[in-house]
């Protein structure tokens, strides 16, 4: 029997269905189709485009699927690319359902993620392209990778990829194998994943271990990013693992050798430093003395004089200085330096330059309630109590007698080294005139002054030799006089007698009523006002000493409605 013969007995038995796939033999190759005979009455011509990225030639047996049988033309209608379609479908469909891989190359960027074929055509979101999201997706395009199916439309034919669950469950292993290898003290290198204000996390072969910043260097840090950046390969030690929670914990200053290691035999305590400023704060400045070593200079340490509020005031950032090692506590990593200690300190031999009961000359540089502060010299200040302006005046404020700027003569009363304190005198130039004031001023003598202060309970009187004394409000008049300004006035010249006169105490009673008084009359009085008791309707003399030492500026104000406030 012939082979022509046995052909068509092939054929005449073969069954063609359309929607099957079908083997062919290339007959032609023509510019824009290919002739395909699948042993049916007529060929069918495939496009050319069908057969792009392969190589092809007349004879060569491919699989098409048999589309029509019969189109308009009497020819039947075969599709290589549908063939193929079919049969990858297939394939995806049951890698889908076994959970496997499927290989596939990234053909373009479309919205929303990637466009991947797979056999098929297969969509690649942009959150299941990596762990960590990309910011360019066309560094994928033309790369080959592997991808897990999520998801399988089988009617609309639509297949969704996931590369990240790819890498995950890579990591997953790489991460379990890590653990169950790993000890501590082991070096490792990694490749710096993120960066926070607390540290920088380490890809280690699908493991994150933390590198905290205070195991980045033995000096100090501010942020991670001034040592790391993103994607950086870097070599780490060991330092914990749990197993349990995953986590390990990193160090990279432990690579090096410990600074704070023999530092007291490195920076004796009283030897001299040379650093730079690394940090400034408000209670002092951090000197970098050594790579990984810093020291700090409390602010109470910048000079011995002056009275440095804010170390930014006298220092800058990154400023090169030299200072005294005063303390270093090992155990802490902490040492304490000085500036002051370059130069001698005043106050060590302050008493020479000033001894007690020498007599010094100065600037008021400053005015308080309790007294003045005089100029010694740059940096020491002495003070001269408001008590000790004066022997004989009542002197509420330095203010009264003193003002910023003025030259003044005291005496050095008192020195107290420790605390840096030198106390003065200004009454002390002169001799103390209540030692006589007996020659002066006695009971029933009458003086003239004029009015220097008024106050509630009466009006101070200055006499003369600047001693000042106290008419009573009850020695006033002989009238009841409920307010003091009712009948005299600061600066009024006044005639009074002289009803007491208490050394110990440094006080003068005067009587403006008893001035016209006869002998026998002032005794009288006099014996009457000693008589007054604290009960009395009319305050005492003594009691009117006792309120007039309490008296400051502004309590008269206070107690007569802010009337005398302005006078006194």
């Amino acid at each position: 029997m012939s082979a022509d013969l046995l052909s068509l007995i092939d054929k005449s038995f073969r069954e063609f269905r359309e929607g099957s796939i079908v083997l062919g033999r290339i007959l032609e190759i023509q510019p824009q189709i290919v002739l395909v005979d699948i042993g049916y009455k007529s060929e069918g011509a495939i496009p050319v485009s069908e057969f792009e990225d392969e190589e092809f030639a007349v004879g060569d047996e491919i699989e098409v699927l048999l589309e029509r049988l019969e189109n308009d033309e009497g020819m039947i209608v075969l599709s290589k690319e549908k063939a193929a379609h079919k049969q990858n479908w297939d394939k995806i469909a049951k890698v889908f359902h076994d959970g496997g891989l499927v290989k596939g190359k990234v053909k373009a960027v479309v919205k929303g993620g990637l466009m991947v074929n797979v056999g098929v055509e297969a969509f690649l979101p942009g959150s299941q392209i990596d762990i960590i999201p990309p910011k360019d997706l066309t560094e994928y395009v033309g790369n080959i990778y592997d991808f897990k199916i999520v998801k399988l439309n089988d009617e609309r034919k639509n297949v969704v990829l996931s590369r990240r669950e790819v890498i995950e469950a890579e990591r997953s292993l790489e991460r379990q194998k890590f653990l169950e290898e790993v000890t501590v003290g082991d070096t490792v290198e990694g490749m710096v994943k993120n960066l926070t204000d607390f540290g920088a996390f380490v890809d280690l072969k699908g493991m994150d271990g933390l590198l905290h910043i205070t195991d980045m260097s033995w000096g100090r840090i501010n942020h991670p990013s001034e040592m790391l950046t993103i994607a950086q390969m870097v070599t780490v030690q060991i330092l914990e693992v749990d197993k349990d929670k995953e986590r390990v914990s990193l160090g990279l200053k432990q690579l090096t050798p410990n600074p704070w290691e023999d530092i007291e035999a490195k920076f004796p305590v009283g030897g001299h430093v040379k650093g730079r400023i690394t940090k400034l704060v408000p209670y002092g400045a951090f000197v970098e003395v050594a790579e990984g070593v810093e020291g700090l200079i409390h602010v109470s340490e910048l000079s011995w004089t002056k009275r440095i509020t804010r170390p930014s005031d006298v220092l800058e950032m990154g400023q090169e200085l030299e200072a005294v090692v005063l303390g270093i506590n090992t155990e802490e990593q902490k040492i304490s330096l000085g500036v002051r200690q370059l130069e001698p300190n005043p106050w060590d031999e302050v008493e020479t330059r000033y001894p007690i009961g020498s007599t010094i000359k100065g600037d008021v540089r400053n005015l308080t309630p309790y007294g003045a502060f005089i100029e010694l010299e740059d940096g020491i200040d002495g003070m001269v109590h408001v008590s000790d302006l004066s022997w004989t005046r009542k002197i509420n404020h330095p203010s009264e007698t003193l003002k910023k700027g003025d030259a003044l003569e005291a005496v050095v009363l008192e020195i107290d080294k420790e605390n840096q304190r030198i106390s003065l005198g200004v009454k002390q130039l002169e001799t103390d005139p209540w030692e006589e004031i007996g020659a002066k001023f006695n009971v029933g003598d009458l003086v003239k002054g004029t009015v220097a202060k008024i106050a509630t309970f009466g009006a101070f009187v200055q006499l003369e030799g600047d001693v000042d004394g106290l008419v009573h409000i009850s020695q006033l008049s002989e009238e009841h006089v409920t307010k003091v300004k009712d009948v005299i006035n600061i600066g009024d010249e006044v005639e009074a007698r002289v009803i007491k006169v208490d050394k110990a105490e440094r006080r003068i009673g005067l009587s403006i009523k008893a001035a016209s008084y006869s002998e026998d009359e002032l005794k009288k009085e006099t014996a009457a006002f000693e008589a007054l008791r604290p009960s009395s309707d009319l305050v005492g003399l003594e009691q009117a000493f006792q309120v007039a030492e309490e008296w400051r500026p502004g309590e008269e104000g206070e107690a007569e409605g802010g009337e005398q406030g302005s006078e006194s």
